[in-house]
This record gives structure tokens, sequence and C-alpha cells, in this order.
């Protein structure tokens, strides 16, 4: 009896196997759709269109990409952790899936088990900008302000818990400032208090910021990477401005459901270094500030998980709540 209850359980699993075997074989057999948890315009929604239309090129099926804002990212992470794990529903990732496990204690998804990584894209550093009135004409400028006028500057950010308010807050604590967080709900109005010169400063991503700049709308004082941004050859980096070893940047990446077969992975991220190393896409990603991070999808994740601890201290250290 016992034989054959073990010789049926080994019936299914071999059976489980050979059906995920053959979705590995077939795919992709029909469209894939990349889940951007943001509003299309964005950094994130940019990202995905370049790199899903090079996928597109590769595997001969269309790349269709969904935009599903809301709730900091969780309503399209949530979407995609639930979502059938056939390698037809990707996750473009960002530094969300890093920081939403301490922000929020009530996720519908778990970010640390319910996706498997594909693969890195890109990352960028924040730009720290002023309005081009602003008396700092410098990076060391602005944190004297800071410090002569406890609490008088402000930042600005797309909202509590976002990538400009973590780098805002880890500048706070790196540099011993006290300044004064502003959220707002997205990028593009805080921006315009910005250039009216209604906030003081504000950490963003270069993709959003370098067309303000270029305009002299805002000055650039400083960028967060750990080298000088290609596109902004002139503007230090805040280390070389006098805080060293100050690193933050915003990244990209795609993932699947945790359940997608090996094989389905193994194959996206074979296309996708294949997509990065294309010249054409890595000349529209250097003309948006992106430098490529093309790697295995175990590089992927050993950086998710370094992120995620990281980001979780400073979560912690400045009681960062989301509301």
């Amino acid at each position: 009896m016992k034989k054959s209850v073990i010789g049926i359980l080994l019936l299914c699993v071999g059976s489980l196997f050979a059906a995920y075997d053959a979705i590995a074989q077939a795919w992709p057999a029909k469209p894939i759709h990349i889940v951007v948890p943001y509003a299309a315009g964005g950094a994130v929604d940019t990202i995905a269109r370049i790199t899903g239309q090079g996928l597109s090129q590769r595997l001969g099926q269309p790349v269709m990409v969904d935009n599903k804002p809301g709730a900091s990212a969780n309503i399209g992470m949530d979407a995609v952790a639930k979502a059938a794990p056939d390698g037809y529903t990707l996750l473009m990732t960002a530094n969300a899936l890093a920081t939403n496990g301490s922000l929020f204690s009530n996720l519908t998804f778990d970010p640390q088990r319910d996706f498997a990584a594909l693969g890195q894209i890109g990352n960028a550093p924040l730009v720290i900008v002023v309005p081009a009135s602003s008396k700092a004409q410098t990076f060391k400028d602005l944190l004297a302000q800071a410090r002569a006028e406890p609490g008088k500057l402000t930042y600005a950010s797309a909202g509590n818990g976002s990538s400009g308010h973590l780098a805002g807050e880890a500048l706070k604590q790196a540099a011993h400032i006290d300044v004064l967080h502003v959220p707002y709900k997205g990028g593009a109005p805080a921006l315009t208090d910005l250039i009216g010169e209604r906030i003081s400063f504000m950490p963003l991503n270069s993709v959003e910021v370098i067309s303000h700049i270029r305009s002299q709308k805002l000055r650039a004082l400083a960028v967060t990477g750990s080298k000088r941004l290609s596109l902004l050859p002139e503007v230090p980096t805040v280390s070389e401005a006098g805080l060293a070893d100050f690193e933050v940047s915003v990244w990209w990446g795609l993932m699947a459901p945790a359940a997608t077969p090996a094989a389905v992975i193994t194959r996206i991220n074979a296309e996708l270094q294949k997509v990065l190393a294309e010249p054409a896409l890595q000349t529209r990603l250097a003309e948006l500030g992106v430098e490529i991070s093309a790697g295995s999808t175990a590089q992927f994740s050993e950086f998710i998980r370094a992120e995620t601890a990281r980001w979780s201290r400073v979560i912690k250290a400045g009681n960062i709540k989301p509301d």
C-alpha cells in the first residue's frame, strides 16, 4: 500500500515537472506583459518601454507595458506576486521592492519570497538640485545653510517612502543636519514647487531632472553616485563635495512570480543580457543618465538583499512611516 502511494506521488511530481518543462520549451507563445507599478511617463515606465522593445525583437512576441500605479508601488507588485508563474507577467521593479517591506506592516505579498529575480537593467545616481536663484552655489554651501539654520531648509520628494525621500533621510543621517521633508503626490508637483522656489532642494533621479538642469531652471550641486555622471561631468559627487562615502542610487530590474519555471527564468535573463549589450539601447539609456547593470539572476538577488538590509537600517533610524 505504501509503495503504491509513493508511486502515485512520484508520478504526480514527474507530471508536474513535465508540465513545467513543456511550458519552458514553448515559451514564449503569446504576448508578454511587463507590469510597471507606477504611472506612465516616469523613469520606471521609460526604462520598461525601452527594455521591453528590445525583448520583443529578440523573443518574437509583443512585450506590453501595463501601468498599475498606486499605494507606493504595492498595487502593481501585488498583481505580479499573484499572477500565474508562466513567464507572461513580469515586474519592472525599482527601489520600492527593497524598501516597502520595512515601510509597510500590512503588505499582501512578501517582497523577499514572492518574486524571482530575472536580472538587473541599470542604475543612476540621484542629483541634488536647487532652484536656479538659490544662494547655494555648491553642495558645501547647502550643508552650511542647513547647519546654520536647523529646521529651516526643506526638501521635496514624490511622497513618503519614495527614493527621493529616503535619499534625503540618508543625507540627513550622514551629514547630521536638520532639514524638513515635504512629501508630494508625485514628482511633477514637487518639481514645480522646487522650480518655483517654494522648496530649498531635492534629490531626484537623472532621468527626470536632466532637462530642467539643461534649461537652467535648476542648479545641480552634487550627484549621489560613486562617480560623476557623464551627462553632468562638471558636477561633483557628494563624496567629492565633502561628505565621504555617501552613495545612493535608483535602480531598475525585472522580476517574475516566485514559482516561474527555472528554464523560463534562464531564458529571460539570457535574452535580457543580449538586449543590454545592444549599442542602440546603451546609447538611449546613457542619454537618460542610466548606467547598464547587466548580470546573472544570482547577482541581482544578492543586490536586492543588500539594498533591503541597507534601507531597513535607514528607515528604522529615521522612524520613517509611509503616511
